[in-house]
């Protein structure tokens, strides 16, 4: 009877509790076996379940593994500190050793242990001959405190006599002493480099100078060179009168310049020494160009034309002829009452005319070019209008000339420059490969003739 009673409340308990949970949540603990794994694969006797879902075992053994990794380290760093802790005395032993020294070589000791710890990479001089010199002294140094050091640890056991007791100067282990080796090696290795570095600085720097003085006495010898030559051509000139500019090819870039230009004129004459064996035509001794008319003066022989004298780009043929290669004397007069003209070879005049340009003035301000006509001011040449030969005595004054001082200039017995343009060295400067040359023009006609 007593067991039919205990059986039907274990029926009720069991169906009360199935009830709840599926009614709501429920948590029921069970005791497990000591040491066995956590989890729920446990009936209420502590007896092992086994679980039948794949996912529940990966993570059992996944939990097995972490334990199993976090022994092993745990093992690591108990080793680890029990190294650390026997270096720790191994030092404080090579202290303790360095500490019980004589006192007499104590100072020496500890200036050496100072000088170890003391950076001896800090900043080189600059100069590299001054930071080869400081790292072979470094590098001494370091090989000395070595060699001290291993005597150190090789010496035997020496008697205090001061204390009358027996001290021992430990050696230094053989890791300590391994591991200086290593550091020295490396610091000698280092600087070994470093002075490598600094060697192939020096030598830039020296190829750097060499090059650089190279090419300054190259350039100071050029300069010298053209000093030399300026001053052989100036010395070359008698007087600064006496000389002539070659323009010797028909090109568009061979050509004089006048510095000066000319005022605003109401007459002019205009006289040079010529020589040219050009043809067809001499082409253009000289042109003045001034802005908004590049031909207000030019003459000119172009092609077979006569030589042709412009004034404000007005026209007049003059009765020269000068093409032979022989010197000629020439002079040109103009003035702007009737636009009167004469015209002079060798002294003699050959012809004269009225109606060029009357009334105009000469406009100032211009550019006056020596063997080219200009298309603008002082440029736009046309090769062939290009003037062929030498030219010298190239003068102009704001007035007409009387004919007596004309003949005086052809024939050699009159000095007269002129007072607008005077031919004069520093007055004339010469482009593309034209040349002013010493010229005594009478002596040279006179040998001519």
């Amino acid at each position: 009877m007593l067991t039919f009673v205990v059986g039907l409340l274990y029926l009720v308990s069991g169906r009360t509790v199935g009830s709840q949970g599926a009614t709501g949540s429920r948590f029921v603990c069970n005791a497990i076996p000591p040491g066995a794994e956590p989890g729920c694969g446990y009936d209420p006797s502590g007896n092992r379940v086994q679980s039948s879902s794949p996912a529940e075992d990966e993570l059992r053994n996944t939990i097995i593994v972490l334990r199993e990794t976090i022994l092993q380290q745990k093992e690591t760093l108990v080793i680890q500190q029990g190294t650390i802790k026997e270096l720790n005395s191994k030092l404080a032993r090579c202290e303790a050793a360095a500490d019980e020294s004589p006192p007499g070589r104590s100072r020496g000791h500890g200036s050496r242990r100072k000088e170890y710890v003391k950076n001896t990479m800090g900043d080189l001089p600059r100069d590299p001959g001054e930071s080869i010199d400081q790292l072979g002294k470094t590098m001494q140094s370091l090989k000395g405190r070595l060699e001290n050091l291993e005597q150190q640890s090789l010496r035997l056991p020496s008697t205090n006599v001061s204390a009358g007791s027996v001290s021992a100067l430990t050696p230094l282990p053989l890791e300590l002493r391994e591991l200086l080796r290593q550091r020295l090696g490396a610091l000698e290795t280092q600087l070994l480099r470093k002075v490598a570095d600094l060697e192939e600085e020096k030598s830039q720097l020296y190829n750097e100078t060499a090059a650089h003085r190279q090419r300054t006495e190259s350039a100071l010898n050029s300069l010298m060179e053209r000093i030399t030559e300026l001053e052989k051509s100036n010395n070359a000139f008698k007087s600064p009168e006496d000389f002539k500019v070659s323009l010797p090819l028909r090109t568009n870039y061979l050509y004089g310049r006048i510095k000066k230009s000319l005022p605003e004129m109401y007459a002019f004459t205009v006289c040079m020494w010529l020589k040219s064996s050009a043809s067809p035509g001499i082409g253009t001794p000289f042109s003045y160009g001034v802005p908004g008319q590049a031909n207000e003066i030019v003459l000119i022989e172009w092609g077979n034309n006569p030589i042709e004298l412009l004034v404000n780009d007005k026209v007049a043929q003059l009765p020269l002829s000068v093409s032979d290669g022989r010197w000629h004397h020439i002079c040109i007069t103009w003035t702007t009452r009737d636009g009167f003209w004469e015209a002079y070879q060798d002294g003699e005049r050959l012809g004269t005319g009225d109606n060029l340009a009357p009334w105009h003035p000469i406009k100032p301000g211009g550019v006056i070019i020596l063997g080219q006509e200009q298309d603008i001011v002082g440029g736009r040449f046309d090769a062939t209008q290009a003037f062929v030969g030498e030219l010298s005595q190239f003068n102009m004054w704001d007035r007409v000339l009387r004919p007596m001082d004309i003949v005086g200039l052809a024939n050699c017995s009159a000095y007269m420059p002129g007072n607008v343009v005077p031919w004069v060295d520093a007055n004339v400067e010469v482009f593309g490969g034209g040349s002013k040359a010493a010229l005594e023009i009478c002596e040279d006609r006179a040998s001519d003739s």
